[in-house]
């Protein structure tokens, strides 16, 4: 699996309904649990994004099915980053010449 870094912000429809913010939440999980993935963490934030999640998903094709998906409904903007684990970390910079 491979892990990214989402970083959200509610579009005016998003937070026109903010209430319903809990429930496509839920959806979301749901959405990358079919797909073969995983929301691991959920925080809400203070700044220029709102929200970041932090996804696992088996390839960069699910990840950006999903998050196309999840934002074609029209409550979010996304920033998606692939993110790199510690031990993949240390695998990559072991493997510099």
């Amino acid at each position: 699996m491979q892990t990214y870094l989402g970083l959200l912000q509610w579009t005016k429809e998003g937070v026109e309904k903010i209430k319903d913010s809990p429930s496509r939440l839920d959806a979301a999980k749901k959405a990358f649990e079919s797909a073969g993935g995983k929301i691991t963490s959920v925080f809400m934030l203070m700044g220029q994004y709102d929200m970041a999640v932090i996804a696992e998903a088996p390839d960069d094709a699910t990840m950006a099915r999903v998050i196309l998906s999840l934002a074609s409904k029209g409550g979010i903007r996304t920033v998606t980053h692939r993110a790199f684990t510690e031990d993949e970390y240390r695998k990559i910079i072991s493997s510099i010449a």
